[in-house]
C-alpha cells in the first residue's frame, strides 16, 4: 500500500523516513519530494509498504506524531487517475 506523508519537516532525510516507517513492516520504497531547483525538501513524501495490514498499522500510529515539531499528516496515498 502506497502512503503520503504531509507536514514533513524540511531537515527530515529519505532516510530517516524510511527507517520510522520500516518499524511497521517491509518498505518497498521511499520517497521524499525534493524542489528541482534547490534540491530540498518540499516537506512530503512516498512510502510503499509491502503488507495493507502493516501500512495501516503505520497510518494509525503515525499520523498526528511529532516529528522534530511538525505534526506529521500520514494517510493512503490516492491511486493515480
Amino acid at each position: 500500500m502506497k502512503i503520503l506523508i504531509r507536514n514533513l519537516p524540511r531537515t527530515l532525510s529519505e532516510t530517516a523516513l524510511k527507517e520510522l516507517f520500516e518499524a511497521y513492516g517491509e518498505v518497498q520504497s521511499c520517497t521524499l519530494v525534493l524542489d528541482q531547483k534547490s534540491s530540498a525538501s518540499k516537506g512530503f513524501g512516498f512510502v510503499e509498504i509491502a503488507k495493507v495490514d502493516d501500512a495501516k498499522v503505520a497510518i494509525q500510529a503515525l499520523n498526528g506524531k511529532p516529528i522534530n515539531g511538525n505534526k506529521i499528516r500520514v494517510k493512503k496515498a490516492d491511486s493515480g487517475k
